[in-house]
């Protein structure tokens, strides 16, 4: 498949993909259904979120919990198994009216310094690719890599120049930026290296018809809106999008900015709630859905502004259950959470 098959052809098979799973699976149309919870409403929206879980191994129980409470499908951790068993994964979720619609590929190390643990981070990250499409799933979720282990101006006092068509990053903080010259250099070596990389990917990727898709989290690279939309951007091919976490970088900005700079990138969303403290080390804690500095009805207004339509799945941690699937029906409503 050619790596400039166009945008309207891309979409067509990602759809195409969704509307052949509900069509082999009556009951998919029944859980999506059962999604409106009795504390959920017709929608306003024209858009439509997708609810789903985050899963390791798949078993009979597991399926028929999530589809009793209203979850549409999953996201599965298990991204370094055979064909074989990404296949019979499949069957068993559909088995339930549920689709597998992304792989957890998480942290890769695209820019290790020794050659040949990159390379065999890069060869993982294939072997990700190709359980995806044995999944059904149409997309991987990546982390290029990580630094740290260095001085960072804290997360409210990042104020970025770089370069929108090298993204060489320049500075950090409007004021004097040698205190952070390493972190710059380790920026500017993780984002040249995860570029090669990605890019060595991206025909696997075509081919399987499985979008590489890079999430925004706590790896201190791209921290800003801008910076990791341009970074998705540089590839320019639409086999690399954005996995956005709308809960993981509130402490940098927030999660209104961050649809607004990704826009039509955006190819999947976590969801997770955060409660920004500046006294923290960390910047704040991740909290439970509407328990959060999150301004939910507002993001819901903003995902319908890039006309978002796709998956969401919850990553607080929380049982999936019916709970939960209310909490996020509260938020594909874009209404205010009552208990």
């Amino acid at each position: 498949m050619s790596e400039k098959l166009s945008r309207r052809r891309f979409l067509g098979t990602v759809a195409a993909t969704t509307v052949a799973t509900t069509a082999a699976n009556p009951l998919t149309l029944k859980t999506d259904s059962s999604a409106l919870a009795e504390d959920s409403v017709e929608s306003d929206f024209k858009t439509k979120i997708h609810k789903a879980a985050i899963c390791g191994e798949l078993n009979d129980t597991r399926c028929e919990t999530l589809a009793k409470a209203g979850f549409e499908g999953m996201e599965t951790t298990h991204w370094n198994t055979t064909p074989e068993k990404a296949a019979a994964a499949r069957n068993l979720a559909e088995k339930h009216g549920l689709r597998i619609h992304s792989v957890m590929r998480g942290w890769a190390e695209f820019n290790h310094a020794n050659d040949i643990q990159r390379q065999k981070t890069i060869d993982d990250t294939a072997t990700a690719i190709r359980s995806a499409a044995a999944y059904g799933a149409d997309t991987i979720l990546l982390v290029p890599c990580r630094i740290g282990g260095i001085a960072m101006p804290a997360p409210w006092d990042f104020k970025l120049d770089f370069d929108p068509e090298t993204l060489e990053l320049h500075k950090v903080v409007e004021e004097d930026n040698s205190a952070y010259s390493a972190y710059i250099e380790q920026q500017n070596v993780a984002t040249q290296k995860s570029r090669d990389a990605v890019n060595s990917l991206i025909s696997l990727a075509a081919e399987l018809g499985v979008v590489i898709a890079i999430e925004n989290v706590w790896n201190n690279l791209w921290v800003k809106p801008e910076f990791h939309a341009a970074f998705v951007r540089s590839f320019h091919n639409i086999w690399v999008q954005t996995y956005l976490d709308l809960g993981n970088h509130v402490k940098y900005d927030k999660t209104e900015n961050w649809i607004k700079a990704c826009g039509s990138t955006i190819i999947k969303l976590h969801c997770k709630d955060f409660t920004i403290n500046k006294s923290s080390p960390s910047g704040g804690d991740f909290k439970h859905l509407h328990e959060g500095d999150i301004d939910w009805p507002s993001v819901r207004r903003e995902l319908e502004a890039v006309h978002y339509n796709g998956w969401m799945s919850d990553e607080t941690g929380v049982p999936a259950d019916k709970e939960l699937a209310r909490r996020m029906n509260v938020i594909i409503d874009g209404k205010e959470y009552k208990k």
